[in-house]
């Protein structure tokens, strides 16, 4: 065989196996995640506090008439099937992007319903944008209706943190509860 095919077979091989390879190469840009500190009923949250646990991070309001309730339903679900020294590794957190409608006792209303111990946090406008944008989650609220009532249109992906503090994976809308579960165990490991 001549030498510079020689040399072709070689490169196409390696980089085949680089292709095969576990490490995640993400864009220039591409969402980190990050530490943050928002308002519970409770009090300050601060992920910092929460390291050695996953977080299951939603970016949602409680007006939302369809997509929160069904990412928060597969979410809880998810939590509700871990064994109890699984659950007190994990920490479901909804972050409002309405804080204008969304105060800290409304959150914990609305996210008790899903879950005990689902957290709702909320902060300043300038706050939550800061949040979002570390994410990469984005948001927008509708001009009011006639009524004065109005939709805020938002990402729709629920973000796992790993117990370390970094972004390791968004889930999708419609995302089962069996892929929460799947990402949590995993993440847990």
């Amino acid at each position: 065989m001549h030498p510079l095919r020689q040399i072709l077979a070689f490169l196409l091989f390696a980089a085949a196996l680089a292709g095969c390879s576990e490490q995640r190469v993400e864009p220039p840009g591409a969402p980190r995640g990050g530490d943050f500190v928002l308002r519970s009923a409770g009090g300050p949250v601060d992920t910092r506090a929460l390291r050695g646990k996953v977080l299951l991070i939603y970016f949602g309001y409680t007006h939302c008439p369809d997509v929160c309730p069904a990412s928060l339903a597969a979410g809880a679900q998810a939590l509700n099937t871990l064994s109890p020294e699984e659950r007190g590794k994990v920490r479901l957190i909804m972050v409002s992007v309405d804080p204008e409608r969304d105060t800290p006792e409304r959150l914990k209303e609305y996210t008790a319903y899903f879950h005990p111990e689902m957290l709702g946090v909320t902060g300043s406008a300038e706050e939550i944008a800061a949040v979002a944008k570390a994410f990469g989650a984005g948001y927008i609220r509708q001009p009011a209706r006639p009524d004065g009532s109005y939709a805020v249109d938002h990402t729709t992906r629920t973000y796992a943190v790993a117990p370390d503090g970094k972004l390791a994976v968004a889930l999708e809308l419609n995302a089962p509860a069996e892929k929460y579960l799947e990402t949590v165990r995993g993440l847990l490991r």
